[in-house]
């Protein structure tokens, strides 16, 4: 039996999860957001569509599914997506190396490691 894959949220999605901000082969992951619970393709994705900002994820709830591929539509832990090396661990798919630097909007992760 097939789940159908949660709503995601964005300007010009594609059915990847790419948006306006977003759309290289690799942007295939959306982030439920702590704030309002809903996913979005990207940060400004979620600043263009709401009136309120970011809330990122603390540590200790980094076992909530929280990652969305936008190839399988596997939603991944926090913990799972950070220890992915940019790769789907359930369909092998290449996630944008690039994210990482976007992480802290999204994660509370430490100073050290942004």
């Amino acid at each position: 039996m097939f789940s159908t894959p949660p709503e995601v949220r964005g300007l010009n999605l594609d059915l990847q999860t790419r948006c306006l901000h977003y759309d290289s082969p690799l942007d295939i992951i959306a982030i439920k957001l702590k704030c309002c619970g809903h996913y979005y393709a990207c940060k400004d994705c979620h600043e263009a569509l709401v009136d309120h900002p970011i809330e990122p994820w603390p540590r200790s709830e980094w076992h909530t599914e929280a990652v969305l591929c936008g190839n399988c539509q596997s939603q991944l832990t926090i913990t799972a997506y950070l220890q992915s090396n940019s790769r789907c661990p359930r369909c092998n798919a290449c996630f944008n190396p690039a994210c990482r630097n976007h992480h802290h909007f999204y994660f509370a992760v430490p100073e050290s490691t942004r």
